[in-house]
């Protein structure tokens, strides 16, 4: 019985079952290329940037990539050429036994990586620090401002002068940028938005800063980029990029509808749920973003449904 079980479960051997293993597997690999293409055609992440921001890390990432790969190249030609040149069948190829130091290989082999770390380090560096978050955009509009607050698990998105709310969904003119504030209501989160640009933490009792610009009108997706729990597939917004007088419209029409994210209101909202549908709010507290960075400081996560919130904290220096 054990040698029949071992006949049948044991994969044939040979050289026509190598070369027919071989052929099964051609197809399976274009597949998998032809997939690998497609996929980079849709440029629809940070290779098809549609911002200053988004384009500058874009430069950024090529000009690394290109200085990595004038060590990376000749380092894979020459173990190629290596490996070709001393193959056993080849009887020219010669080596001495002895043992000797040679100073200029030396050199080069030390020299090469420590100039491209230089160089690398240098141009990481200077690129990092000219795009920080909180620097502001130049352009000759006004910024607008968005508070940002992760909840469980939604975006919720506050426009502090236009007096309205929205929840996974962020409608932006193009060509204003745009400062945000962003906390969590609960645990730490990730904004990112790959066509504008930087991914910024939201982290409980605390606010970050984030400048974005979309450079023309359209759609791009958002998401979180740090898991949080059970809902975090379904963390994901969209971006409108609209002209400045779709974007008017849209603030009268979300002032028209909807509900008013008071106290009570915004209990409800931070009650735990998946995949919610885009929403707008025509009111909110004018409190709110301070409220949820005060109440989170003292005890993350909790909502007072009552309408009592705890003291606000002092923040240090403030």
């Amino acid at each position: 019985m054990d040698d029949w079980r071992c006949a049948t479960l044991d994969p044939p051997h040979g050289p026509a079952a190598d070369a027919r293993h071989r052929r099964l597997l051609l197809p399976r690999w274009l597949v998998t290329c032809a997939a690998v293409l497609v996929a980079s055609c849709q440029q629809t992440g940070i290779l098809d940037p549609r911002g200053p921001i988004a384009s500058a890390e874009l430069l950024l990432l090529i000009n690394s990539t290109a200085i990595m790969l004038v060590v990376v190249v000749p380092v894979i030609l020459a173990t190629l050429g290596f490996a070709w040149w001393y193959r056993s069948s080849n009887t020219r190829a010669t080596r001495s036994e002895e043992v000797a130091y040679e100073g200029r290989i030396d050199f080069v082999v030390w020299s090469i990586p420590a100039l491209v770390v230089i160089l690398l380090g240098g141009v990481c560096w200077i690129g990092a620090h000219q795009l920080d978050p909180r620097a502001p955009i130049p352009a000759g509009t006004k910024p607008i401002e968005v508070d940002v607050a992760s909840l469980d698990w939604k975006w919720l998105f506050i426009y502090p002068d236009q007096g309205i709310a929205a929840v996974n969904q962020l409608v932006i003119p193009a060509g204003t940028p745009v400062a945000f504030r962003l906390t969590s209501a609960t645990v730490m989160n990730s904004f990112f938005v790959p066509q504008l640009g930087s991914q910024i933490y939201t982290m409980p009792g605390m606010t970050t800063h984030l400048n974005l610009l979309a450079s023309e009108a359209g759609e791009y997706s958002g998401f979180s980029a740090n898991f949080s729990g059970d809902g975090f597939a379904d963390m994901r917004f969209t971006v409108h990029a609209v002209s400045a007088g779709d974007f008017a419209g849209w603030v009268a029409q979300a002032r028209g509808s909807g509900s008013a994210l008071d106290i009570p209101g915004y209990a409800a909202l931070a009650t735990p749920s998946q995949a919610v549908p885009p929403t707008t709010y025509r009111s909110v507290d004018p409190q709110l973003f301070e409220r949820i960075v005060d109440q989170t400081a003292l005890a993350p996560g909790k909502a007072h449904a009552d309408g009592a919130w705890p003291p606000p904290v002092r923040q240090a220096g403030g």
